[in-house]
This record gives structure tokens, C-alpha cells and sequence, in this order.
């Protein structure tokens, strides 16, 4: 199995309307692809800001390019992402699970 992080900030008022937005977009988009095993979505808030961290599981490479392209280290980013987002990260990272409970 694969992980696949991204991780994102908002300014902390824009939180709660990002969460759902999120929800809307990537995690629906995620879960709608052949291959994804679940997806996490993580939120801290500190210094006036909200940081999302964007988890998804993947069964394989070849799920995770049906979800994100041939340029699979890429970001996906939505129509309102701009909006919201302090900065836009061009990368994600994958990791391989070694152990998921």
C-alpha cells in the first residue's frame, strides 16, 4: 500500500470552510478512484493559521495516476484551492505503509 501526503495552510478563519471544501473536492475525488483504500484528513491550528495535512491510501502506482496523472508527484488542486490557500505546494510525497492497524 502507498501513502500519498500533502500538506496545505489556511488563515485559521478560513478553517472550517476549507474542511468541508476539502471534503467536497479531494476526499470525494479520492474515494471515487479505483484503487484508493481510504483516505485521512488531519487539521492543527497555530499562529492564526490552519494546517491540513491530506493523507490518501492507494492499493498501487497505477491508482494513484488514475487519480493525479502521469506526473503523479504533482498536486491536485481544485477550482478554489487559490482562494483559500496561503501557498500552493507544486509536490506530494509518497511513502510505502509498512504497518496500518
Amino acid at each position: 500500500m502507498i501513502a500519498r501526503q500533502w500538506i496545505g495552510e489556511t488563515r485559521e478563519s478560513d478553517a472550517e470552510e476549507y474542511a468541508k471544501y476539502l471534503e467536497e473536492t479531494g476526499v470525494r475525488h479520492c474515494e471515487g478512484v479505483r484503487g484508493n483504500c481510504g483516505v485521512l484528513l488531519l487539521k492543527r491550528i497555530y499562529d492564526a493559521k490552519a494546517q491540513f495535512i491530506f493523507i490518501s491510501f492507494w492499493d498501487s502506482l497505477v491508482a494513484i495516476k488514475a487519480f493525479a496523472g502521469p506526473e503523479y508527484e504533482k498536486a491536485v488542486y481544485y477550482s478554489e484551492d487559490q482562494r483559500f490557500l496561503l501557498t500552493m505546494e507544486s509536490r506530494v510525497t509518497h511513502y510505502e505503509v509498512e504497518h496500518r492497524a
